[in-house]
């Protein structure tokens, strides 16, 4: 089969590769039909994230038909189409029970490395390197599912892929760092980052309850995107004073209630520590670039909520956690529990609520991956969500 494989930082390429097979007796084999490019795959990409081997298959937003069921499969069925969670959980450990899927303790066959790493591993992801369990992902013609009953959900026949695609990881992700918000009626959240996380997060907390969601960004096409869903947008380009202020002057000095973090750790600025984030960062003497973190804890109220749902790798430099101390703030952040919300976000779907397949920029096929992964590295004004359609 063809599949996008990294080859070292920066480099993609179209391979063929052998087919996957059955390997638990609760997998099941799907032929894609559509899968996308994530912003965090660019961390992939550009070398943030360790473990990676050369000929890794990429991609964790995947949906497709079934082609085979395991012996143990008993809800699913060949014919069936279903999206798949980027995140893995076994269904059965003490986190898959609570529904703390990303917290699985049973998914990650190299889990060791993450216990080295953090104290205690996570779930395996799919396409997401060795440290998150090495499985191959799903910009390919067909993926291995395991654990396949917890980690998907069958769509209806009729709908259009678009529409369901990213109950694989986007929409549940937005859903989750609005709901991780803890909103109240009324509230003003500040959202950095205007890419589709960032446009599923703004569109969830007006569904949880804001009154104001004010979006961050420096590209206009995705701040336009943000308006049209009814939020405040702030272009840091254009701001004289810095985000601080601003967002005192839009809140009348108080700062919002809570602040979402949808960039992670490659976050661009003009401020004197996103300067030295850039250099350490290309000298290798830091692995990831916070800025947006440390201006969400200035920006946020005192006794708010920090929710962050941009990826962070490893160490942090010059975080004011005095300032978050100070102020009393919340914090709530990790993987998305992705399993918990695909079936009642495709009712939101289906409702008419949310359209998740707005935030689209591109469509391509298998051949053109390599390309789009350099386009959605360079130009991102224009490259918001790529979408690679099997046929």
């Amino acid at each position: 089969m063809k599949a996008l494989c990294w080859e070292g930082k920066q480099k993609i390429s179209v391979k063929n590769v052998r087919d996957p097979k059955i390997l638990r007796p609760d997998d099941v084999i799907i032929k894609i039909t559509t899968a996308a490019i994530c912003g965090s795959d660019l961390h992939l990409y550009n070398g943030y994230v360790p473990t990676m081997q050369k000929g890794d298959i990429m991609g964790h937003e995947n949906m497709g038909e079934i082609v085979e069921v395991g012996p143990a499969v008993k809800k699913l069925k060949v014919g069936d189409k279903i999206v798949v969670s980027f995140d893995i959980g076994c269904g059965s450990c003490h986190h898959c029970e609570e529904q703390e899927y990303s917290a699985c303790d049973n998914s990650n066959p190299n889990r060791y490395m993450a216990d080295a790493l953090y104290g205690h591993g996570g779930a395996g992801l799919f396409g997401f390197s060795h440290l998150n369990g090495g499985y191959a992902g799903g910009q390919a013609e067909f993926l291995r599912v395991p654990y396949a009953e917890t980690n998907s959900v069958v769509v209806p026949k009729g709908i259009a892929d678009e529409k369901v695609l990213f109950l694989s990881d986007i929409f549940p992700t937005g859903w989750m760092a609005a709901e991780n918000c803890n909103i109240r009626r009324g509230d003003t959240v500040a959202i950095w980052g205007a890419g589709p996380v960032g446009q599923m997060a703004i569109r969830s907390a007006f569904l949880l309850g804001a009154e104001r969601v004010i979006s961050i960004d420096h590209y206009e096409n995705r701040l336009a995107l943000s308006k049209a869903a009814g939020a405040e947008t702030i272009n840091f380009d254009q701001t004289e004073d810095g985000i601080l202020d601003e967002l005192n002057y839009l809140t009348g000095g108080v700062g919002p209630d809570s602040c979402l973090d949808a960039v992670g750790l490659e976050a661009h600025g003009h401020s004197v520590t996103a300067m030295l984030d850039r250099t350490k960062a290309a000298v290798g003497l830091a692995t990831d670039r916070p800025d947006v973190l440390r201006q969400a804890i200035q920006s946020c109220r005192k006794t708010g909520t920090i929710s962050i749902p941009g990826v962070y790798a490893a160490f942090l430099d010059k975080v004011p956690f005095g300032a978050a101390f100070a102020k009393g703030l919340k914090f709530n952040m990790g993987q998305t529990h992705t399993q918990k919300y695909m079936k009642p976000l495709l009712q939101v779907i289906l409702d008419g609520k949310i359209d998740p397949s707005v935030i689209i920029s591109h469509r391509i096929d298998i051949d053109q991956g390599p390309t789009a992964y350099q386009n959605f590295h360079s130009e991102k004004e224009e490259w918001r969500k790529v979408v690679i359609k099997m046929h």
